[in-house]
């Protein structure tokens, strides 16, 4: 089969944008039901790889409304597994604030729910306010990396505790489990001592997939060591090629193979039936956030109060924060090439949350994605959509056609589990 496009909708329910939900018709919420319901569906109508959850455990009045009230990501994407048969469940869990056998049993048990299609993206949490909720000082940036690794590890060695086989309710012998093909962990590192194994058979794809999104050094090589999908922040196509070089070559040094790892750059799609339509719509939903009420979140990107700052002074020139370095890198840099003053990077993170945006008809937006596919920039894509339903609607109604006349995305799902819609092999279980 011809290398096609991936496609992920990172779903939040007032809608990506930062004033999506004032539309009219729009969802203004991320906990309802009918909500949920609605993208999911929407999800699998598009033959969308993955649904992917975010999550984060601080809430402030500056943040994307989605931030502010959401529901916890696992509990959310089971009851989407009872929805939908095939789109692949992507959830967010710490390594830092989080548990190793609690991580690993939750997701095991969301890919045997789902049959395979779960997905862990592993995030270090970058906000320091977060170790207020937990008792505990908030690791440094590199620190948290070097958690992230063996929180990984160890995950990863739980899952591989059963063998394939150990699993097997024979009715007519009575054996329930071969405990002969079952072990334990017996993992004593510098942050965890975990005994295991799991007290749940080996997941349907052996492993649930794994996601990531460092942009640091550190979390780069992190990434390339462990990912399967790989999320990436980029301020133009310029930025997303060198992006994309930088990450293969990583997985190189890892000792991987490249074209297993899939590269997807977050994009927010602004559709219209015409570029002029689409323009009209961004310059409505820019209308709502004019009032600086987003300062907040840019302040949170570049980890640096803005305030003192007027709207149209130039972008200061302003070192990477401890928080998240993708953010900021693809921002301070977009900034210092187009000669950007506040005011340009505020409309730019309050639109996309610091992701690019791309406005046009479903041909324009089809051009961009082919372009980029094609061009050594993507994989895929993380899609974006402004609001929902509407915005999520126009794009699967009148931009996925397009791509599927072009031949560069499927018309139907070829497996059941998220590996086989990005064509990356099952992990096998370690010698013993």
């Amino acid at each position: 089969m011809a290398r096609q496009i991936h496609l992920g909708v990172f779903m939040l329910g007032t809608g990506n944008h930062f004033a999506g939900w004032r539309l009219p018709g729009a969802f203004d919420s991320f906990t309802t039901m009918d909500m949920t319901r609605s993208i999911a569906a929407t999800a699998e109508r598009g033959r969308f790889d993955l649904i992917f959850l975010g999550d984060g455990y601080v809430a402030t009045p500056g943040t994307h409304p989605s931030w502010q009230s959401r529901a916890e990501p696992l509990t959310q994407l089971a009851a989407i597994a009872a929805m939908t048969t095939h789109v692949g469940l992507g959830g967010t869990a710490s390594t830092t604030y989080s548990d190793p056998f609690t991580v690993a049993r939750a997701f095991a048990s969301l890919d045997h729910l789902s049959g395979g299609r779960a997905a862990w993206n592993i995030v270090t949490t970058g906000r320091e306010a977060s170790g207020l909720h937990f008792g505990k000082a908030h690791p440094d940036h590199d620190r948290r990396y070097e958690i992230a690794d063996e929180f990984h590890q160890v995950v990863c060695g739980l899952w591989d505790c059963w063998d394939d086989d150990a699993f097997v309710a024979d009715r007519e012998s009575g054996v329930y489990v071969d405990w002969s093909k079952v072990r334990t962990l017996d993992h004593e590192g510098t942050y965890f001592q975990v005994k295991g194994p799991l007290n749940i058979a080996r997941a349907p794809q052996g492993h649930p997939v794994i996601l990531q999104a460092g942009g640091s050094a550190v979390g780069q090589a992190f990434a390339a060591k462990t990912a399967d999908i790989v999320f990436t922040v980029v301020g133009d196509y310029e930025d997303a090629r060198e992006r994309y070089r930088s990450m293969r070559q990583a997985l190189a040094a890892a000792g991987r193979d490249a074209d297993e790892v899939c590269i997807m750059p977050g994009v927010m799609p602004v559709v219209g039936r015409t570029d002029g339509e689409a323009l009209d719509r961004l310059n409505e939903l820019q209308t709502f956030i004019a009032d600086g009420r987003g300062l907040d979140m840019l302040s949170d990107r570049l980890g640096q109060d803005l305030r003192a700052y007027a709207m149209d002074d130039p972008v200061p020139d302003l070192p990477l924060p401890d928080t998240s370095h993708g953010f900021a890198r693809a921002l301070l840099g977009r900034a210092k090439r187009e000669r950007l003053k506040i005011r340009d990077l505020y409309n730019l993170t309050v639109a996309a949350r610091g992701h690019y945006v791309l406005c046009g008809s479903p041909q324009t937006i089809a051009d961009e994605f082919e372009k980029w596919f094609t061009g050594g920039a993507a994989d895929g894509f993380n899609v974006m959509p402004t609001h929902f339903p509407q915005g999520f609607d126009a794009f699967v109604d009148l931009v996925v056609p397009e791509l599927q006349q072009r031949g560069l995305y499927r018309s139907d799902y070829t497996g059941p589990t998220l590996r086989d819609h990005l064509g990356i092999a099952r992990p096998a279980v370690p010698a013993r």
